[in-house]
């Protein structure tokens, strides 16, 4: 069993729910991201997605497509991601998912698709790794019954159309998507895009099994990147987000 599958099988026996925040490593610095990995995880992260930075984050809104600029400007490539989760892992057990796309390797890997996966997906089962693949509400039922043939570790259902950011409300559309997965899986699923507040948690707590906080995170380190506190500011944040 993988540690992601341990972490929600985990969750799963004592009636809890994950929170799983993401940031972009190398935003604003490598230093920064690896004491922000270890502060999220004392913040009570189930999991944390750890984002690549790339060029054309064609599912990124604005927010995670500046990080990506930032990160890219300190030259932070795929071994010094690596490195940087080596050294997290000394300290903190969290499962960690790198969030990439598949012009660079990684786990969950937003434009690679089922059909052209296989290779990809034996290469990470050698070495212990799951492939996590994202269903959203325009996903066909036939499709839903592929991914779910094929995925690993947890399920991310995208709550709307769209690229990632802010948003004021969660779209009704992510708790019927949900609810079809699970008609076709057994796999944890977690629901993202536009889950920015602790009340957003909540609900997507209430039907699913992990929620995932990007834009809102990585908009705190932006407002925070200069700022001594940094660390803390995030870490705060992150427990704010949690139902109590």
């Amino acid at each position: 069993m993988s540690r992601i599958a341990e972490t929600f099988d985990t969750l799963r026996r004592e009636g809890k729910r994950a929170l799983i925040p993401f940031i972009t490593a190398g935003d604003p610095h490598l230093e920064a991201t690896l004491s922000l990995i270890l502060e999220l995880a004392r913040a009570g992260a189930g999991v944390i997605e750890l984002g690549v930075p790339f060029s054309d984050p064609v599912a990124d809104g604005p927010v995670i497509q500046r990080a990506s600029e930032r990160a890219l400007r300190h030259n932070v490539g795929v071994a010094e991601v690596l490195e940087t989760v080596a050294q997290a892992r000394r300290e903190t057990d969290v499962p960690v998912v790198l969030f990439s796309y598949f012009n660079l390797d990684g786990v969950l890997v937003t434009d690679l698709v089922p059909e052209e996966e296989r290779d990809f997906s034996d290469i990470l089962a050698h070495e212990g790794l799951d492939q996590i693949f994202l269903v959203a509400p325009t996903t066909t039922d036939a499709r839903l019954r592929l991914v779910a043939e094929r995925a690993r570790g947890f399920i991310y259902a995208v709550s709307r159309a769209g690229v990632t950011g802010a948003r004021t409300e969660i779209s009704a559309e992510a708790e019927k998507l949900v609810a079809r997965v699970r008609r076709a899986s057994d796999l944890p699923i977690a629901v993202g895009f536009g889950i920015t507040t602790r009340e957003h948690v909540s609900e997507v707590w209430r039907y699913a099994d992990a929620a995932v906080v990007g834009s809102a995170i990585v908009a705190e380190i932006e407002q925070h990147a200069e700022d001594p506190r940094l660390v803390d500011c995030v870490g705060s944040f992150a427990r704010s987000l949690i139902p109590s």
